[in-house]
């Protein structure tokens, strides 16, 4: 299993953004099928309080067809939300996307309402300063 283009940005961003990865990836068995999140994570909230947990799955969007990728990112996300509501309902998980894609190709109408219908939650980044630009 090849790891995104970008994995590596998005782990230092979630890392300078007080994040601890905890799993790279993060795979997960449900009825008889296994599937791997790109990276799972957790943050304390206060030193003796249980911390938030999160899954994030990592796309580039570098091909030539964006709404292509978009179908598969998409379709990921909604299979890894059905499992995560299994196996660990308290992890949250997020797609990861870069600030340009989501600038421009995710400011789109119908992207927007798919993202709204879907409840996707996003985690935009900028891959060349590796840093969380928005949560979403």
């Amino acid at each position: 299993m090849g790891k995104d283009v970008f994995h590596y940005a998005v782990k230092a961003a979630l890392q300078k953004d007080g994040w601890t990865v905890t799993h790279d990836p993060y795979g997960l068995a449900i009825g008889g099928v296994e599937m791997y999140i790109d990276l799972g994570a957790k943050q304390l909230i206060g030193a003796e309080r249980e911390g938030r947990k999160i899954a994030v799955e990592i796309k580039s969007f570098i091909g030539t067809s964006p709404i292509s990728e978009f179908h598969t990112a998409h379709g990921q996300f909604i299979d890894y939300q059905y499992a995560l509501e299994e196996e660990e309902p308290e992890r949250i998980l997020y797609l990861a996307v870069p600030e340009k894609t989501y600038t421009t190709f995710f400011s789109l109408k119908f992207i927007q309402t798919a993202i709204k219908r879907s409840q996707l939650r996003l985690l935009v980044y900028n891959p060349d300063e590796e840093i969380i630009v928005l949560w979403h």
